[in-house]
């Protein structure tokens, strides 16, 4: 689930070429805080990003483009393993259906964005009083591209295409989630080796969490302790969704006061970023006491539809079939039909990658073919407004023999890995 940020995180980077932890210095007497350390995790290489270059060349010469043009954001960085912010005054990258990649900035950023550059050097400069539109076409002239279509990555902004348009109507702006998204949606090993890592310290973050938690906590407390959990193994804290009780039943949570008291349900939807790429994992207890039948029999009804969804992710299947598989567990037991509440109101699950939510979302009509690479949440929540909800989330990445999870899933609702 996307969620509500309560905790802002701090990134803990070690080195160029591996992401590494630290081990944290201050305690409180009662504080758990794993003294372990991420990993030395690879980066992704710079010829990686050469043969993400390549491959979106291939598609676009196959789907008969001239050309993909990225704005500043996850794409550009997923391409040219360059971070860049979005401001009004454009910074593109435009990669052409052959050569070299081409970067598009303000003049007085050249000299920043020469020191960021790793792949390809060819830089079109525009002065505060030039249009930076009539650049971008001229470096897609000088590519050789002077008419036909130009593939536009899903966030590029409005302005720049329309800015562009102006200056020359000979070309025609597509979508380029044809060639972008068909990158991004298949993760190679460094990817899943990075995500498997992240996941692996947002477990530890959870169960740090819950071994803390003390009656009469707020929600920001506890995401504060999954926060300080994820810096000390030097992961990147993303979010902590914290939900107690009745709250709980609320995906995306509520803005009212919650208090932890003992018999609570307690949901926790936490993830964090090891090198650029996410994780994303919820767990579900009862805090202080035992549960009740009714929190237990929900919490075993989630299982089995969380189990039913792993079941059906197989190559070959399609994202709305893994969906129908979870749905049908928990519309079977009475609840639903569809997104009726009480019951299942979302998706089942959404991709993952370098953004917590990507292409691949497990939903009723997405008829996308799982295939290996492929990362996803399974994540069916049980809503029942008034009383409380139970969500338990796992992402999953597909093999030739079918998905594997990212972390240990929960044995009971006293285990929650």
């Amino acid at each position: 689930m996307k969620r509500r940020r309560f905790i802002t995180g701090v990134s803990i980077m070690a080195g160029s070429t591996a992401v590494t932890g630290f081990t944290s210095s201050s305690h409180k007497k009662k504080d758990t805080m794993s003294s372990a350390r991420l990993p030395d995790i690879p980066l992704i290489t710079v010829e990686e990003h050469m043969r993400r270059i390549e491959k979106a060349q291939r598609l676009l010469g196959e789907q008969k483009m001239g050309a993909l043009l990225l704005d500043a954001g996850t794409s550009m960085e997923y391409f040219t393993g360059m971070r860049w912010w979005q401001s009004e005054r454009p910074m593109v990258v435009i990669i052409p259906v052959k050569g070299e990649i081409v970067y598009v900035c303000p003049a007085f950023e050249e000299d920043r964005l020469r020191e960021n550059i790793k792949t390809g050097n060819k830089v079109y400069i525009w002065e505060e009083d030039e249009n930076p539109y009539k650049k971008m076409i001229g470096a897609l002239t000088d590519a050789g591209i002077r008419s036909g279509d130009i593939a536009v990555e899903e966030r590029v902004r409005f302005f720049i295409v329309d800015g562009m348009k102006k200056v020359s109507g000979k070309f025609n702006f597509r979508s380029g989630d044809t060639v972008s998204a068909a990158c991004r949606l298949i993760k190679s090993p460094a990817e899943i080796a990075l995500m498997q890592a992240a996941n692996d310290a947002t477990a530890s973050a959870i169960t740090a969490a819950i071994k803390e938690m003390q009656e009469g906590m707020s929600p920001m407390d506890v995401g504060a302790i999954v926060a300080k959990q994820h810096r000390a193994l030097g992961a990147m804290h993303d979010f902590a969704l914290v939900l107690f009780g009745a709250a709980s039943a609320l995906p995306h949570g509520s803005s009212k006061p919650q208090v932890l008291k003992k018999g609570d349900i307690v949901l926790m939807d936490c993830g964090c970023r090891v090198g650029g790429y996410s994780a994303d994992i919820t767990r579900t207890i009862v805090f202080g006491a035992e549960p009740t039948k009714r929190q237990q029999d929900i919490w075993n009804l989630e299982k089995q539809s969380q189990a039913a969804g792993f079941a059906a992710a197989k190559s070959g299947a399609t994202c709305e079939s893994v969906d129908a598989a979870s749905r049908k567990v928990i519309v079977d037991a009475g609840f639903g039909p569809g997104y009726k509440l009480p019951g299942l109101p979302h998706r089942t699950g959404h991709g993952i990658g370098m953004d917590g939510h990507e292409w691949g979302n497990i939903v009723k009509g997405n008829k996308q073919l799982l295939e290996p690479g492929m990362c996803f949440s399974i994540e069916p929540t049980i809503a029942i407004p008034g009383e409380f909800g139970v969500r338990l989330e796992d992402c999953v990445y597909m093999t030739e023999s079918g998905p594997k999870w990212f972390s240990k899933t929960a044995g009971s609702i006293d285990l929650p890995f």
